[in-house]
């Protein structure tokens, strides 16, 4: 598979196989991924890989917590705004609605939708979880130099025959994470990510994203 090829095929898949991955293939993924860029080579992310019965007591806690409504908020992170600009907004909505839709969930169906987000905190049944992590003390620099490292992750992924489901929902659920898997105190989780093979029978992972029309988003100056 070519670069362009992993790329174009990368989505966020939400339905997956109880195929296992096994851990020289996790390796290999994360020894190319390793050649992801940082600034100044500080490669700030620590990268924590659960499966089984550790991958399970994770899911089982957090899906307690969701259960009982405990979540907390992504803004006392400091990773999404309280309020968002109608774009953003829209943008997410707009995904939401097109992913519901295709499972036949109306607006106000709180049942279904619930029971939908649920399935983020069981790795929509994927069999490896991945959780990244960086150093507390470091600014949005370093986030964004872990952002490099985990789409290299998820393209590493693709030349494995894998597919992927980068998950911030984690980030409102995280004390079960911290503690199964003895993640110290001075390294702040950045994201969550479902790794396995793609459930092709399901509808879900039709779902192709919507992007920007290039005229929207770049701005080319000094070109003749």
């Amino acid at each position: 598979m070519n670069i362009e090829e992993a790329i174009r095929s990368r989505k966020s898949a939400r339905a997956f196989t109880d195929q296992p991955v096994t851990q020289e293939t996790v390796q290999r993924i994360l020894a190319l991924s390793q050649r992801a860029p940082s600034g100044t080579n500080t490669q700030p992310w620590h990268t924590y890989v659960c499966t089984g019965e550790v991958k399970d007591a994770i899911a089982r806690d957090v899906c307690e917590l969701f259960d009982q409504g405990k979540a907390e908020k992504y803004e006392d992170y400091e990773y999404y705004p309280e309020t968002w600009t109608d774009l953003h907004r829209d943008r997410r909505r707009g995904v939401g609605w097109d992913l519901y839709g295709m499972l036949g969930i109306e607006k106000g169906d709180r049942v279904n939708s619930m029971k939908q987000q649920r399935r983020n905190f069981v790795f929509f049944d994927a069999p490896v979880g991945i959780f990244f992590t960086t150093d507390v003390y470091l600014g949005r620099g370093s986030w964004f130099d872990v952002g490099l490292y985990v789409q290299t992750v998820m393209l590493a992924a693709r030349a494995e025959g894998l597919h992927t489901c980068p998950q911030a929902a984690w980030i409102i659920f995280q004390k079960p994470i911290l503690k199964h898997l003895n993640i110290p105190d001075d390294q702040a989780l950045v994201c969550g990510m479902s790794l396995g093979y793609e459930d092709t029978s399901a509808i879900e992972n039709t779902l192709v994203s919507t992007r920007e029309e290039l005229t929207n988003v770049i701005h080319y100056k000094g070109f003749d």
